[in-house]
């Protein structure tokens, strides 16, 4: 796998206000919240990276000025002192094999300042979308929340190109349903296609590739770059895709939490050192 290769962006979402989580949220964003001794979102980071994805477009509404403060235009992630054949080609340039760090850009799309407030996922995703996809045979990308914590998900070139391969529009990755949602969300078939109904639903854990064209008609009508930030959210055009057979998904059994409320987070600060 040659290093040129491996250009696939993530966007981790951070506007939200965190209603639930205030007072915690009043003052701080939710992705900024400490979780271990280090911001919530910046596991998610850390854990691309170790993947070789170490170019993050992150959107931001409530204070969002204070997480482009914290993490600047370019961050040191710590990805864990690791064998040189554990690592992508991409960690291995400048005898970065040898480091416990590897250096990330940050690009912003600050929905809070241009259009007064958050524009919902779908909504936020087609703003970022220039940022994602710059180029036209860059066309798919990461997604994720900043306010979940799933510190042992492998991000992967692999997965990335077995989904190009596929020519679906989205790959999604579900989880067992936690208590605050034990209905699930979407079914799993045994061939790996996800539906929106089944007797047995699992939970969309908000990791997931996208392809740009999910985010176009017939499946979305907001302009391209969404300029008069239309605020949009990403179930009703996913279940859209997911009713065409366009989207594909596998069951994640890992350490994830849904950090919504001020109990789970200190559940996980509380839970044995990883």
């Amino acid at each position: 796998m040659k290093s040129s290769q491996i250009t696939t962006k993530a966007l981790i979402l951070a506007a939200g206000r965190g209603e639930r989580m205030r007072p915690l949220t009043d003052h701080t964003p939710k992705p900024l919240l400490q979780v271990r001794g280090k911001p919530l979102m910046q596991w998610a980071m850390e854990g691309l990276a170790r993947g070789g994805f170490n170019d993050f477009v992150i959107n931001t509404a409530w204070l969002g000025e204070k997480i482009s403060t914290h993490f600047d235009n370019k961050i040191e992630l710590k990805i864990g002192l690791q064998p040189a054949y554990l690592l992508p080609e991409l960690l291995l340039k400048n005898e970065q094999k040898k480091s416990n760090f590897v250096a990330a850009i940050i690009h912003y799309s600050h929905e809070g300042r241009d259009f007064g407030g958050a524009l919902e996922t779908a909504g936020g995703i087609v703003r970022a979308l220039p940022m994602l996809c710059s180029t036209e045979s860059d066309d798919v990308f990461w997604v994720l929340a900043g306010d979940v914590f799933a510190p042992d998900f492998e991000f992967s070139q692999n997965a990335v190109d077995k989904f190009k391969a596929s020519g679906k529009l989205a790959h999604i990755w579900l989880v067992p349903n936690p208590e605050h949602n034990l209905k699930g969300d979407f079914g799993l078939q045994k061939d790996g296609v996800v539906v929106n109904e089944l007797s047995e639903k699992h939970t969309f854990s908000t990791i997931a590739l996208y392809r740009k064209s999910l985010f176009s008609m017939p499946y979305c009508d907001i302009p391209a770059g969404n300029p008069e930030g239309i605020k949009a959210a990403l179930a009703p055009l996913l279940r859209k895709a997911i009713a065409a057979q366009q989207v594909s998904g596998e069951l994640y059994t890992g350490t994830w939490t849904d950090v919504g409320t001020p109990e789970r987070l200190a559940q996980i600060n509380q839970m044995t050192e990883i």
